[in-house]
């Protein structure tokens, strides 16, 4: 793969294309994106070699599509129209049903590969972008058998080369279950983020009182509204689902204080301290 050309040079897109030139130093980066200052601090960076634009996209050998997931679906299928028959195009979005189901026609569903590494951090645009990223992460891989045999393989060897891990799951599971250890873990941070800000009225207070509990829970509150919103548009359903089970355990500890239940309210806690067994070697 000679000519990658990357859609959307962010902290995804960057830290995958910059992963992918350190192991292939004769490959060419082609950067495009509607934020002209996005393209020339990834130029400065050396995230990208050149500057291009969507026209031609048909000199692509592998197209990483790395933007908003509203973006995506519409932006894919004209991917899909205007690569060579010989050439692969990725996204990396964090939902997989609605990019799945608007190209499950298409006559070049098989240079489609569609996936989702789990790796990230609050920061955005091509600054945030840094080498290591994926290594040792998972990369969900959906629909893996409407891709082609030698495209699909060309693609997996690629991104097992720069640390990740693969798994195969299907859209529609998928997008239940990063429901809930991701879309949930985000907008509990942004609400936990406004209630702060809207109770504590002096930024001051919030500074100096604020400890390394707060801010490792309030972390994700930083991350971009402008991908996250779509994000939970598009897996709205599952999103709601899993607010109105954590609403019910929020609803449930209020009570047991209420009712000076600390019994109880230690038994929950104890219980799920199992989490570090779950979590370990992820953190």
């Amino acid at each position: 793969m000679k000519k990658i050309y990357i859609i959307g040079v962010g902290l995804i897109g960057g830290s995958l294309v910059l992963d992918i030139k350190k192991g292939n130093p004769n490959v060419t980066i082609y950067g495009v994106d509607n934020n002209n200052k996005h393209l020339s601090k990834a130029l400065n960076l050396k995230i990208i070699d050149k500057v291009s634009t969507m026209s031609t996209v048909n000199e692509a050998n592998l197209v990483i599509l790395a933007v908003p997931v509203d973006a995506s679906v519409k932006l894919l299928p004209q991917l899909l129209d205007a690569i060579s028959d010989d050439a692969l195009v990725v996204d990396v979005g964090s939902t997989k049903q609605d990019i799945c189901k608007v190209v499950e026609n298409h006559p070049k569903r098989r240079n489609f590969l569609a996936m989702h590494p789990i790796a990230g951090t609050e920061f955005s645009g091509p600054e945030a972008a840094h080498l290591g990223l994926f290594k040792n992460k998972t990369n969900i891989i959906c629909e893996v058998e409407k891709t082609g045999i030698k495209l699909q393989e060309k693609a997996l060897e690629l991104f097992t080369s720069i640390g990740m891990r693969m798994r195969y799951m299907n859209p529609k599971a998928h997008d239940k279950h990063i429901a809930y250890v991701s879309h949930l873990s985000h907008i509990s941070s942004f609400m936990l983020g406004k209630t702060v800000i809207e109770k504590e009225k002096n930024e001051r207070d919030v500074f100096d009182m604020a400890g390394s509990g707060f801010a490792s829970t309030v972390r994700l509150a930083k991350s971009s509204p402008e991908m996250w919103t779509p994000i939970f548009k598009q897996n709205k359903i599952n999103v709601i689902e899993t607010l109105e089970e954590y609403i019910l355990n929020l609803t449930v500890f209020k009570k047991k204080m209420q009712n000076d239940d600390f019994k109880g309210i230690f038994n929950d806690m104890e219980n799920t301290n199992r989490i570090k067994i779950i979590l370990k070697g992820i953190e």
